[in-house]
């Protein structure tokens, strides 16, 4: 493992390691699994899962002609701010992508990165597919239009967005946001993971995403994405804290993240607004905001080490499964459940069993058994990778 130079003082550290469950093999603290994250994973899906099914307006044609808000007034009210759940996403991605590919080599991240996304997210497009392909009058208003097979080959790469194509579901627009970051997380890797290199990545990249608009150049804009790389930096900063300890420089990187998450609420909002047909309270962004830097910061500083319910491992498996079904599919049972007579409580209430149960087998049956093929087939591919790289070039005669 890459050592790092550390910035808490050793009596600290060792005190540290000893309140989280002793010493490593390599004399770092064991800490205990963050089942609090996985918690809050679970608790960002259900709110963005809120925000599609009683929020967004143009799904009239799903609630029998009215919107969410004639439907549940109050929920809707609420749901208004769950897209906030998103950002959350990315806080917690900046931590655990950070702490999941320290000491691994280039390879080995590229690999967890495939074989974590990838499987679900196949699966996610076929049963999609399937689903409004096939239940067409059930389906959203134009959820089908242009899906044909060009579409859905070129959205099983995960790059359809660079590609100009339609996404098979709108939610996988973050996909793309998150495959940036592991693009530029993957340069910080590729040199060897210290403490001083993630720090200056940090830096470097908020003083790109803060001067990006001002450029005029669209591909700057495109990889240091000034509306989401606040929330993924101070990820990164706070898994510094869990590992490193407390610092002043820590602190001002997530502070300073935290300041310009606030900054960008304006035109991030612009788009949800859009969709739902009324405007949003800034300081409720802010808060819910604010809150979603304060869970993940507690989760960095042992605040939530308490929390060792081991079902959350099982929750936190789900989310992404379910992130990735809920909307399309979600919309569209919703809508036949209405034309079988169930009350608007009740087909909430059986889509979200069905999207969770559907998730459910997709961790069971596909993720886990393709994403262990998968990575012993990158392994090995990886291995020789490396064999031929080390080999010395023919000498020419």
């Amino acid at each position: 493992m890459t050592s790092a130079p550390l910035l808490t003082k050793p009596s600290l550290l060792r005190r540290r390691s000893a309140a989280r469950g002793g010493q490593s093999p390599d004399g770092r603290a064991k800490r205990p699994r963050l089942y609090a994250l996985d918690g809050m994973r679970l608790f960002a899906a259900l709110s963005v899962l809120s925000f599609h099914w009683t929020a967004y307006v143009g799904i009239s044609g799903v609630w029998q002609g009215v919107t969410p808000k004639d439907v549940l007034p109050t929920v809707n009210r609420m749901a208004a701010y769950g897209w906030l759940g998103v950002e959350l996403f990315f806080v917690i991605s900046g931590f655990v992508i950070c702490m999941s590919c320290w000491g691994k080599r280039p390879g080995e991240f590229f690999v967890s990165r495939v074989v974590r996304l990838y499987p679900g997210y196949w699966a996610g497009i076929a049963l999609t597919s399937l689903v409004v392909l096939n239940l067409k009058q059930f389906a959203r208003s134009g959820a089908g239009d242009g899906l044909n097979a060009g579409t859905i080959l070129g959205n099983l790469t995960m790059l359809q967005t660079p590609l100009g194509m339609r996404h098979v579901d709108g939610v996988y627009w973050t996909l793309w946001v998150e495959m940036r970051f592991y693009l530029l997380f993957a340069i910080v890797v590729a040199t060897g993971l210290t403490y001083r290199k993630v720090v200056a990545f940090c830096g470097i990249w908020t003083i790109l995403a803060v001067l990006a608009p001002q450029a005029d150049l669209p591909l700057l804009t495109t990889l240091a994405m000034p509306n989401e790389s606040p929330f993924f930096i101070a990820g990164v900063g706070m898994f510094l804290m869990y590992r490193f300890g407390q610092n002043l420089l820590l602190w001002g990187i997530v502070g300073f993240s935290w300041i310009l998450a606030l900054t960008r609420l304006t035109s991030i909002q612009e788009v949800y607004v859009n969709v739902l047909g009324h405007p949003l309270s800034w300081n409720v962004m802010a808060g819910a905001v604010t809150a979603a830097f304060a869970l993940v910061l507690g989760a960095a500083l042992g605040v939530f080490d308490w929390v060792q319910w081991k079902w959350l491992t099982v929750a936190g498996a789900l989310t992404y499964p379910l992130y990735l079904i809920h909307q399309e599919i979600g919309w569209t049972l919703i809508h036949w459940l209405l034309t079988k007579d169930f009350g608007v409580r009740a087909a909430l209430g059986t889509t979200l069993l069905a999207v969770m149960v559907a998730a459910w087998l997709i961790h069971r049956l596909v993720e886990r058994p393709v994403s262990k093929m998968m990575k012993n087939a990158l392994d090995r591919s990886m291995a020789t990778l490396r064999r031929a790289s080390d080999e010395p070039a023919p000498v020419k005669h």
